[in-house]
Protein backbone atom coordinates (compact mmCIF):
# COMPACT_ATOMS: atom_id res chain seq x y z
CA UNK A 1 0.00 0.00 0.00
CA UNK A 2 1.54 3.29 -1.12
CA UNK A 3 1.56 6.29 1.17
CA UNK A 4 -0.72 9.15 0.18
CA UNK A 5 1.54 12.20 0.06
CA UNK A 6 0.32 15.77 0.66
CA UNK A 7 -0.51 17.69 -2.50
CA UNK A 8 1.49 20.75 -1.50
CA UNK A 9 3.96 21.98 1.09
CA UNK A 10 1.13 24.02 2.63
CA UNK A 11 -0.94 20.87 3.11
CA UNK A 12 2.10 19.14 4.61
CA UNK A 13 2.69 22.04 7.00
CA UNK A 14 -0.96 21.93 8.07
CA UNK A 15 -0.78 18.19 8.68
CA UNK A 16 2.34 18.56 10.82
CA UNK A 17 0.88 21.53 12.71
CA UNK A 18 -2.24 19.53 13.51
CA UNK A 19 0.06 17.13 15.35
CA UNK A 20 1.87 19.89 17.22
CA UNK A 21 4.89 20.33 14.93
CA UNK A 22 5.28 23.85 13.50
CA UNK A 23 7.46 24.29 10.40
CA UNK A 24 8.52 27.39 8.52
CA UNK A 25 8.29 27.63 4.73
CA UNK A 26 11.87 26.48 4.15
CA UNK A 27 11.57 23.32 6.25
CA UNK A 28 8.15 22.55 4.80
CA UNK A 29 9.67 22.82 1.31
CA UNK A 30 12.58 20.50 2.20
CA UNK A 31 10.33 17.84 3.72
CA UNK A 32 7.82 18.08 0.86
CA UNK A 33 10.52 17.66 -1.81
CA UNK A 34 12.20 14.81 0.09
CA UNK A 35 8.86 12.98 0.12
CA UNK A 36 8.06 13.71 -3.53
CA UNK A 37 11.55 12.90 -4.81
CA UNK A 38 11.85 9.90 -2.46
CA UNK A 39 15.18 11.14 -1.17
CA UNK A 40 16.59 10.85 2.37
CA UNK A 41 16.35 14.06 4.41
CA UNK A 42 19.48 15.06 6.33
CA UNK A 43 18.79 17.45 9.22
CA UNK A 44 21.48 19.30 11.13
CA UNK A 45 21.09 21.73 14.00
CA UNK A 46 21.65 22.23 17.69
CA UNK A 47 20.24 19.65 20.12
CA UNK A 48 16.60 20.17 20.98
CA UNK A 49 15.43 22.06 17.88
CA UNK A 50 13.06 19.28 16.74
CA UNK A 51 15.07 17.11 14.35
CA UNK A 52 14.14 13.78 15.95
CA UNK A 53 10.58 14.90 16.64
CA UNK A 54 10.00 15.58 12.94
CA UNK A 55 10.55 11.91 12.10
CA UNK A 56 8.13 10.84 14.84
CA UNK A 57 5.46 13.26 13.64
CA UNK A 58 5.90 12.11 10.03
CA UNK A 59 5.23 8.54 11.17
CA UNK A 60 2.05 9.77 12.88
CA UNK A 61 1.02 11.79 9.83
CA UNK A 62 1.30 8.80 7.50
CA UNK A 63 0.09 6.30 10.11
CA UNK A 64 3.10 4.12 9.53
CA UNK A 65 5.80 2.47 11.58
CA UNK A 66 8.75 4.47 12.94
CA UNK A 67 12.03 2.51 12.91
CA UNK A 68 14.78 4.27 14.86
CA UNK A 69 18.50 3.64 14.76
CA UNK A 70 20.19 5.53 17.59
CA UNK A 71 23.83 6.05 16.61
CA UNK A 72 26.76 5.85 19.02
CA UNK A 73 30.50 5.36 18.95
CA UNK A 74 31.40 1.81 17.92
CA UNK A 75 28.12 1.12 16.11
CA UNK A 76 28.67 -1.57 13.48
CA UNK A 77 26.75 -3.54 10.85
CA UNK A 78 25.70 -6.33 13.21
CA UNK A 79 23.96 -3.82 15.48
CA UNK A 80 22.62 -1.52 12.77
CA UNK A 81 21.67 -3.83 9.88
CA UNK A 82 21.81 -7.58 10.49
CA UNK A 83 23.60 -10.54 11.97
CA UNK A 84 23.18 -14.26 11.64
CA UNK A 85 21.36 -16.11 14.38
CA UNK A 86 24.24 -18.44 15.22
CA UNK A 87 22.53 -20.25 18.14
CA UNK A 88 19.58 -21.12 15.93
CA UNK A 89 21.90 -22.21 13.12
CA UNK A 90 23.77 -24.44 15.57
CA UNK A 91 20.54 -26.03 16.77
CA UNK A 92 19.55 -26.65 13.16
CA UNK A 93 22.93 -28.28 12.50
CA UNK A 94 22.54 -30.53 15.51
CA UNK A 95 19.05 -31.50 14.39
CA UNK A 96 20.39 -32.43 10.94
CA UNK A 97 23.39 -34.31 12.29
CA UNK A 98 21.82 -37.72 12.35
CA UNK A 99 20.14 -37.35 8.97
CA UNK A 100 23.09 -36.54 6.74
CA UNK A 101 26.66 -37.73 6.58
CA UNK A 102 27.98 -35.06 4.18
CA UNK A 103 29.00 -31.84 5.89
CA UNK A 104 28.12 -29.73 2.84
CA UNK A 105 24.61 -31.18 2.77
CA UNK A 106 24.24 -30.74 6.53
CA UNK A 107 25.05 -27.02 6.36
CA UNK A 108 22.99 -26.34 3.26
CA UNK A 109 20.31 -23.71 3.72
CA UNK A 110 21.66 -22.25 6.94
CA UNK A 111 22.21 -18.82 5.38
CA UNK A 112 18.61 -17.90 4.61
CA UNK A 113 16.37 -15.11 5.84
CA UNK A 114 14.89 -17.49 8.39
CA UNK A 115 18.23 -17.41 10.23
CA UNK A 116 18.73 -13.66 9.86
CA UNK A 117 18.34 -11.24 12.75
CA UNK A 118 17.10 -8.01 11.19
CA UNK A 119 18.29 -4.81 12.84
CA UNK A 120 16.77 -1.35 12.12
CA UNK A 121 18.33 -0.70 8.69
CA UNK A 122 17.30 -4.08 7.30
CA UNK A 123 13.88 -3.81 8.94
CA UNK A 124 13.35 -0.53 7.08
CA UNK A 125 13.70 -2.16 3.65
CA UNK A 126 12.00 -5.45 4.58
CA UNK A 127 9.91 -6.54 1.59
CA UNK A 128 7.29 -7.87 4.01
CA UNK A 129 6.15 -4.30 4.79
CA UNK A 130 2.76 -3.45 3.31
CA UNK A 131 3.67 0.26 3.32
CA UNK A 132 6.76 2.42 3.65
CA UNK A 133 7.98 2.97 7.22
CA UNK A 134 9.82 6.04 8.51
CA UNK A 135 13.49 5.25 9.18
CA UNK A 136 15.15 7.61 11.65
CA UNK A 137 18.97 7.44 11.75
CA UNK A 138 19.45 9.60 14.82
CA UNK A 139 22.60 11.53 15.77
CA UNK A 140 24.73 10.15 12.95
CA UNK A 141 27.62 12.34 14.09
CA UNK A 142 27.99 10.13 17.18
CA UNK A 143 28.85 7.08 15.04
CA UNK A 144 32.33 6.44 13.62
CA UNK A 145 33.13 7.77 10.16
CA UNK A 146 33.59 4.20 8.85
CA UNK A 147 29.92 3.50 9.54
CA UNK A 148 28.90 6.17 7.02
CA UNK A 149 30.42 4.10 4.19
CA UNK A 150 27.98 1.29 4.88
CA UNK A 151 25.04 3.68 4.63
CA UNK A 152 25.89 4.78 1.09
CA UNK A 153 24.31 1.72 -0.57
CA UNK A 154 21.18 2.01 1.55
CA UNK A 155 20.70 5.74 0.98
CA UNK A 156 21.54 5.58 -2.73
CA UNK A 157 19.66 2.46 -3.83
CA UNK A 158 17.55 1.50 -0.80
CA UNK A 159 19.15 -1.91 -0.69
CA UNK A 160 21.59 -3.88 1.46
CA UNK A 161 23.96 -6.52 0.15
CA UNK A 162 24.55 -9.53 2.40
CA UNK A 163 27.49 -11.65 1.10
CA UNK A 164 25.95 -15.01 2.02
CA UNK A 165 22.46 -14.14 0.81
CA UNK A 166 22.65 -11.52 -1.95
CA UNK A 167 21.09 -8.09 -2.31
CA UNK A 168 17.85 -7.26 -0.52
CA UNK A 169 15.90 -4.33 -1.98
CA UNK A 170 13.01 -2.35 -0.51
CA UNK A 171 9.58 -3.02 -2.00
CA UNK A 172 8.35 0.24 -0.46
CA UNK A 173 11.06 2.86 -0.11
CA UNK A 174 11.19 4.06 3.48
CA UNK A 175 10.97 7.73 4.38
CA UNK A 176 14.50 8.30 5.69
CA UNK A 177 15.40 11.07 8.14
CA UNK A 178 19.00 11.44 9.30
CA UNK A 179 19.92 13.83 12.10
CA UNK A 180 23.20 15.32 13.30
CA UNK A 181 24.09 17.70 16.12
CA UNK A 182 27.26 18.55 14.17
CA UNK A 183 29.73 17.38 16.80
CA UNK A 184 31.78 16.33 13.75
CA UNK A 185 31.47 16.77 9.99
CA UNK A 186 29.60 14.11 8.07
CA UNK A 187 31.23 13.03 4.80
CA UNK A 188 30.13 14.74 1.58
CA UNK A 189 29.49 11.40 -0.13
CA UNK A 190 26.66 10.74 2.30
CA UNK A 191 25.27 14.26 2.14
CA UNK A 192 25.12 14.09 -1.68
CA UNK A 193 22.59 11.28 -1.39
CA UNK A 194 20.30 13.39 0.77
CA UNK A 195 18.37 16.62 0.76
CA UNK A 196 20.03 18.81 3.38
CA UNK A 197 18.36 21.22 5.78
CA UNK A 198 19.71 23.15 8.77
CA UNK A 199 17.14 23.63 11.55
CA UNK A 200 17.86 26.75 13.55
CA UNK A 201 16.30 27.95 16.77
CA UNK A 202 12.82 29.28 15.97
CA UNK A 203 11.76 32.90 16.01
CA UNK A 204 9.97 34.26 19.05
CA UNK A 205 6.54 34.03 17.43
CA UNK A 206 7.11 30.52 16.12
CA UNK A 207 8.35 29.26 19.49
CA UNK A 208 5.39 30.88 21.26
CA UNK A 209 3.09 28.99 18.86
CA UNK A 210 4.94 25.72 19.50
CA UNK A 211 4.50 26.15 23.26
CA UNK A 212 0.84 27.12 22.79
CA UNK A 213 0.15 23.86 20.98
CA UNK A 214 2.21 21.67 23.30
CA UNK A 215 1.19 23.30 26.61
CA UNK A 216 -2.27 24.79 25.99
CA UNK A 217 -3.06 25.49 29.65
CA UNK A 218 -0.74 28.49 30.03
CA UNK A 219 -1.94 32.08 30.04
CA UNK A 220 -0.83 33.95 26.91
CA UNK A 221 1.33 36.51 28.74
CA UNK A 222 3.07 33.78 30.80
CA UNK A 223 3.73 31.74 27.67
CA UNK A 224 5.28 34.73 25.93
CA UNK A 225 7.41 35.56 28.97
CA UNK A 226 8.69 31.97 29.11
CA UNK A 227 9.73 31.95 25.46
CA UNK A 228 11.24 35.42 25.61
CA UNK A 229 13.36 34.44 28.62
CA UNK A 230 14.62 31.29 26.88
CA UNK A 231 15.47 33.21 23.72
CA UNK A 232 17.50 35.75 25.71
CA UNK A 233 19.19 32.89 27.56
CA UNK A 234 20.43 31.51 24.23
CA UNK A 235 22.46 34.68 23.70
CA UNK A 236 24.54 33.93 26.80
CA UNK A 237 27.87 32.09 26.76
CA UNK A 238 26.70 28.74 28.15
CA UNK A 239 28.03 25.19 27.88
CA UNK A 240 24.73 24.01 26.35
CA UNK A 241 22.01 26.30 25.13
CA UNK A 242 18.40 25.28 25.84
CA UNK A 243 16.57 23.90 22.83
CA UNK A 244 12.87 23.99 22.00
CA UNK A 245 12.43 20.70 23.85
CA UNK A 246 13.70 22.38 27.03
CA UNK A 247 11.37 25.35 26.46
CA UNK A 248 8.38 23.00 26.24
CA UNK A 249 9.47 21.06 29.34
CA UNK A 250 9.91 24.27 31.32
CA UNK A 251 6.58 25.63 30.13
CA UNK A 252 4.86 22.42 31.24
CA UNK A 253 6.51 22.68 34.66
CA UNK A 254 5.41 26.31 35.01
CA UNK A 255 1.86 25.32 34.00
CA UNK A 256 1.79 22.78 36.85
CA UNK A 257 2.85 25.50 39.31
CA UNK A 258 0.20 27.91 37.98
CA UNK A 259 1.80 31.33 38.58
CA UNK A 260 0.27 34.58 37.33
CA UNK A 261 3.70 35.68 36.06
CA UNK A 262 7.39 34.77 36.17
CA UNK A 263 9.53 36.03 39.04
CA UNK A 264 13.26 35.53 39.82
CA UNK A 265 12.59 33.04 42.59
CA UNK A 266 10.42 30.80 40.43
CA UNK A 267 12.84 30.96 37.51
CA UNK A 268 15.88 30.28 39.70
CA UNK A 269 14.19 27.26 41.29
CA UNK A 270 13.29 25.70 37.93
CA UNK A 271 16.45 26.41 35.89
CA UNK A 272 17.20 22.68 35.82
CA UNK A 273 14.49 22.30 33.19
CA UNK A 274 16.44 24.60 30.86
CA UNK A 275 20.11 24.11 31.73
CA UNK A 276 21.83 20.76 32.15
CA UNK A 277 25.23 21.89 33.47
CA UNK A 278 25.80 22.99 37.06
CA UNK A 279 28.17 25.79 36.01
CA UNK A 280 25.53 27.20 33.63
CA UNK A 281 22.88 27.18 36.36
CA UNK A 282 25.17 28.92 38.83
CA UNK A 283 26.12 31.53 36.24
CA UNK A 284 22.52 32.36 35.38
CA UNK A 285 20.93 32.15 38.84
CA UNK A 286 20.62 35.44 40.67
CA UNK A 287 21.41 38.77 39.04
CA UNK A 288 21.37 37.44 35.46
CA UNK A 289 17.91 35.94 35.93
CA UNK A 290 16.63 39.32 37.11
CA UNK A 291 18.30 41.06 34.18
CA UNK A 292 16.86 38.66 31.59
CA UNK A 293 13.39 38.89 33.12
CA UNK A 294 13.50 42.68 33.21
CA UNK A 295 13.91 42.84 29.44
CA UNK A 296 10.26 42.17 28.64
CA UNK A 297 9.08 41.00 25.23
Amino acid sequence: MALILPESREALAEGLAARGYIVDDALAMSVFLALRMRRPLFLEGAPGVGKTLLARVLAELFETRLIRLQCYEGLDISQAAYEWNYPRQLLELQARGGRSEGSSVATEGLFQEAFLLKRPLLQAIDAAHDRAPVLLIDELDRADEEFESFLLELLGDFQITIPELGTLTARHRPIVVLTSNRTRDVHDALKRRCLYHWIDYPSLEKEVEIVRRRVPGLADHVRRRIVAFVQRLRREDLSKLPGVAETVDWAEAIAHLGPDDLDPGLVGATLGFLLKHHDDIERVRGALVEQLLADRA
